[in-house]
């Protein structure tokens, strides 16, 4: 990977099958003409993100199918970069590109995107160019498969909407004592103090809500060594107060069951077809139990969280 970064990433070029091969070595490509482009049925999962230094768009084109031994392979076939505006037909017509490069074009069985209305767009036009080489199983129904863990995101960002406010207290908090040795150095005796089994202060992505929800439970073991950090640096002014404390909890007890769900479904070295009813059901039930909950904080929080359900 470190010499695919040097010979490709700088300058923003396809890697296409030939290149990957000669950057890679034969194996690779030698597993996917092996496997994936002798199989008759292929799936497919895509993902799309922006490098955020280079402020780039790319996406990683990825098989999944079941060999002769009944047992889930997965290669990567194509990573690419998409160049704006990131529209459904550009991309496509650059899932095409890679499916005819590999002669696969008429083995899709299925593609797995996430809910983003590009992508909409980019399955409802690649399953008119396959329709042209490839009867689809049931007239294409099954086709276009929403990513799970996408809708769960989607789910759980909702709820910590309705604390945002007070996320960002934390957030900041963490970060205020983690950006200096001393204040870290002061923390960490605290904690020694009042006897709590230290763990390490996590920093969270605030565009990904696990991040968010791990640095939520890591920092609510820490709520009684705030106030005390608190009186003794006389800079911090952003102590959560306990009414917050009560809520992000509250939040805690609801998000830890999408965690545990999007870490069941997001498996990638074994099916999770057949986990999905089981974990999406284990959902339900927690959203129409807390929504019966006298706590309006909680009610009016899960209340919106079943609209996106």
């Amino acid at each position: 990977m470190h010499n695919l970064e040097e010979t490709q990433m700088e300058e923003n070029e396809e890697i296409t099958a030939n290149t990957s091969q000669n950057v890679c070595g034969d194996g690779a490509c030698d597993d996917i003409e092996q496997g994936a482009v002798q199989e008759n049925n292929i799936s497919l999962t895509i993902d799309l993100w922006k490098s955020k230094n280079q402020k780039i768009e790319y996406m990683v084109i990825t098989a999944h199918w079941i060999d002769e031994n009944w047992v889930l392979q997965k290669r990567v076939l194509n990573f690419v970069h998409l160049p704006p505006p990131r529209r459904g037909i550009e991309i496509a017509n650059t899932l095409w590109e890679c499916l005819a490069e590999w002669g696969i074009q008429s083995k899709v069985y299925s593609i797995s995107v996430d809910n983003a209305s590009a992508n909409d767009a980019a399955i409802a036009n690649l399953k008119f160019f396959v329709r042209n080489v490839n009867k689809l199983l049931c007239g294409g129904a099954l086709f276009h498969v929403r990513c799970c863990a996408h809708i769960l995101n989607l789910i759980a960002q909702n709820g910590l909407d309705e604390i945002r406010d007070i996320i960002d207290i934390v957030c900041d908090s963490v970060e205020y004592v983690r950006r200096s040795d001393v204040r870290l150095k002061i923390f960490t005796e605290i904690v020694k103090q009042l006897n709590i089994p230290e763990r390490k202060l996590i920093d969270d992505c605030r565009t990904r809500w696990n991040s968010t929800y791990e640095m939520l439970a890591t920092t609510i073991k820490y709520k009684d060594v705030f106030p005390w950090f608190s009186d003794r640096d006389q800079h911090y002014q952003m102590c959560p107060t306990d009414e917050d404390w009560e809520k992000v909890e509250k939040v805690i007890s609801v998000l830890e069951v999408f965690w545990t769900t999007t870490n069941i479904i997001s498996g990638s070295d074994y099916p999770t077809s057949n986990l999905f009813l089981n974990e999406v059901s284990r959902v339900k039930e927690l959203l129409d139990k807390k929504s019966l909950e006298t706590d309006d904080f909680i009610q009016n929080m899960v209340v919106e969280m079943k609209k996106k359900f």
